[in-house]
């Protein structure tokens, strides 16, 4: 019998909509064979909608609450198929419940939170029809915190020391806008500095060709210094005064930057490729037949 990981029940959850006690249930009458467990939840009934099992649910909401004294804030994402649920008022009070649960219960990851909504979740997807999942949290506690929320789909949490919530809530409103990968300089990795050069060596190849190691060496130098510089939160121009580095702006105010959290809906999700013109088509041939 095949081993019934967390990574196969989310899996079978994904491809059936199905909750998650159901979905491990299934695969351990199934001996671990996913396609069987499928199989076999159809053939009970359990799947009432087959056509949803493919669904990829890459749209939805960011949801963020801040504690009263500034001084811990969580975030959510709550997927659906489509961004015209996310803006209806059952799929926003769900958020808003999932918010409100995962803040109270001082949840840091979501397969609590998941398992506490499910009842909720398959409710809403029986009236909606659409799959809905909820897909991620961070919890996160300091001296200060804020938070800014940009409509429904960009959400960040800010953690400084010392500083002031408003602060907090400025440097995550810059956040929201510059998309920074890492805090500081230090905190990049070989990696991704590797990664740069390599991408930087290729675009001009044409421009190297010739040049001595020397100059091609402080080319490239030049090169990742404006990538760290660009990449780096504490380094980037503030987008409201481009003259003052968002490290230097708390700096004056008597903070310094600890963390943050940034979210965008669907980020790293694959989403499918549908081709309208040859589904349409496909429709119209199955009218006819």
């Amino acid at each position: 019998m095949a081993e019934i990981t967390a990574a196969l029940v989310k899996e079978l959850r994904e491809r059936t909509g199905q909750g998650m006690m159901d979905c491990k249930k299934a695969l351990t009458a199934a001996g671990g064979d996913i396609e069987k467990a499928i199989d076999d939840m159809r053939a009970a009934g359990a799947i009432k909608a087959a056509k949803k099992a493919g669904n990829i649910a890459a749209e939805g909401s960011i949801a963020v609450k801040v504690a009263d004294d500034g001084k811990a804030a969580v975030i959510v994402e709550v997927n659906s198929q489509t961004d015209f649920l996310a803006l209806q008022d059952d799929f926003k009070a769900f958020v808003a419940a999932s918010l409100e649960k995962a803040f109270a219960d001082k949840l840091t990851d979501a397969a609590p939170l998941i398992a506490a909504q499910e009842s909720a979740r398959e409710a809403l997807v029986a009236k909606c029809g659409e799959n809905v999942n909820i897909r991620r949290l961070t919890r996160v506690e300091g001296d200060v915190v804020g938070a800014y929320l940009h409509g429904h789909r960009i959400g960040v949490l800010v953690t400084l020391k010392g500083g002031s919530v408003e602060l907090a809530k400025e440097i995550a409103m810059h956040v929201a806008a510059s998309n920074p990968q890492f805090l500081s300089p230090s905190q990049v990795s070989e990696e991704a500095i590797a990664k740069e050069k390599e991408i930087f060596l290729a675009l001009n190849a044409d421009k190297i060709a010739g040049k001595p190691e020397n100059i091609v060496e402080n080319m490239v130098k030049g090169r990742i210094g404006k990538f760290l510089a660009e990449a780096s939160l504490v380094e980037q121009p503030f987008v409201k005064d481009p003259e003052v580095k968002v490290g230097d702006l708390a700096k004056k105010a008597g903070a310094e930057i600890v963390s943050f959290v940034r979210y965008e809906v669907g980020e790293g999700i694959e989403k499918a490729e549908v081709d309208f013109a040859a589904e349409v088509a496909a429709q119209l041939a199955a009218s006819q037949q």
